[in-house]
């Protein structure tokens, strides 16, 4: 059977890849639609500093003239360089339950690679930092996703995985409900820390947010290039300034400061951790658009979250084994819980399987595993 594929170029296309997924969503519930500006950002070449290094297109696939699936190609020098064989990654994937369907979009996809050059490519990825839009669900299908994390039908599993994909990576995501009480050791050893005369916890400055957001991204750059599991590092690509001057950008709005947290030991930031609402939360309200007249919404929306998602942390080497990292989770938790009490549970994702020191630390605040995102990797067949 041949199929049709239609690069996107125009808006008519453009609208036809943000539609598509309510004809697939059509019976779960659970889903929520991403924000559409947000995911149009990933693919302007002016506004992803990824486009410097790399190529990312996205396609649309006919049967005829239905549309069966959609999906974006990319590769990108820094992260792909990580892997033996010159591997590239393809993500935003949806599709009909069709196996056909399935085996000749990997095909394509792995042609669109082998004429560039590479051996094999990884997916389902995104075309930007991997705290967000990674992976495939397929553990729990029974809540809806946290911002930046997908829902995918448990079909979605069984079609990639027969066509030849092998398993990458798995990572988990740990939820903690905010009436559960913490450990009263844990917050007698937090208390005891920050009694130091040495140890100093804010929240993040909104008016002074430039320079805390470059804290934060010094802290994250030295903590996650310089891990306690050396095989973690090799997932591990720089933050940029750019990127957290558009994460910040994007997310002063709606931040809770009490949720984000800075620790200082002698005045010299050393550990913070990143939450913030649950936007799809709101997105589920709008159907993933954010007009002018939502606005209003977006301003009152974190004083009337019940969500709260864990978005990135870390300390700087030289502080670890101090309980600095527990000190910002505990007081994180605590702090929040008084600022916005509406909040019921917050969710950490992408916690890889291979971090069991993170998993023993999420463990030991209460927090318990209840969803897996799954990265695969295929071989391109060159015959």
């Amino acid at each position: 059977m041949a199929y049709r594929f239609e690069k996107i170029v125009n808006k008519n296309q453009v609208d036809q890849f943000h539609q598509f997924p309510l004809e697939i969503y059509r019976n779960y519930p659970n889903w929520i639609p991403p924000f559409r500006f947000e995911i149009e950002q990933i693919f302007d070449p002016q506004k992803n500093p990824f486009f410097e290094e790399g190529e990312c297109e996205r396609y649309l696939m006919f049967d005829g003239d239905r549309l069966v699936a959609r999906f974006a190609v990319m590769n990108h020098k820094k992260k792909d360089d990580q892997f033996t064989s010159k591997t590239g990654g393809f993500g935003f994937v949806e599709i009909i339950n069709s196996q056909t369907v399935a085996n000749a979009m990997i095909k394509f996809i792995g042609r669109w690679h082998q004429e560039r050059g590479y051996e094999a490519f990884r997916g389902p990825i995104n075309f930007s930092e991997n705290d967000n839009y990674w992976g495939l669900l397929v553990e729990n299908f029974d809540e809806p996703p946290i911002y930046g994390m997908f829902y995918h039908p448990p079909y979605y599993r069984d079609l990639l995985e027969k066509t030849g994909a092998e398993k990458l990576d798995d990572h988990w995501s740990y939820k903690r409900y905010f009436s559960d009480p913490l450990p009263e050791r844990l917050v007698k050893i937090t208390d005891r820390i920050e009694s130091r005369d040495s140890v100093e916890l804010r929240p993040i400055d909104l008016n002074n947010i430039e320079d805390d957001a470059e804290a934060i991204r010094n802290i994250y750059n030295e903590a996650w290039s310089n891990q306690d599991i050396s095989e973690r590092e090799e997932e591990f690509t720089e933050l940029t300034r750019e990127t957290v001057e558009q994460m910040i950008s994007k997310l002063k709005r709606i931040m809770i400061p009490d949720s984000v947290l800075i620790a200082s030991v002698n005045g010299e930031p050393a550990s913070f951790i990143v939450c913030i609402p649950d936007l799809n939360e709101l997105s589920d309200e709008t159907g993933g658009k954010l007009k002018w007249w939502h606005f209003l919404k977006l301003l009152f929306f974190k004083k009337r979250a019940t969500r709260l998602r864990t978005i990135v942390f870390g300390t700087l080497p030289k502080y670890r084994k101090m309980g600095l990292e527990a000190l910002v989770f505990v007081r994180g938790i605590q702090m929040t819980k008084k600022a916005a009490p509406k909040l019921k549970f917050l969710e950490g994702a992408w916690v890889s399987e291979k971090n069991w020191l993170m998993q023993r630390s999420l463990e030991a605040l209460g927090c318990f595993h209840h969803k897996t995102h799954r990265t695969y990797h295929w071989k391109i067949d060159t015959e």
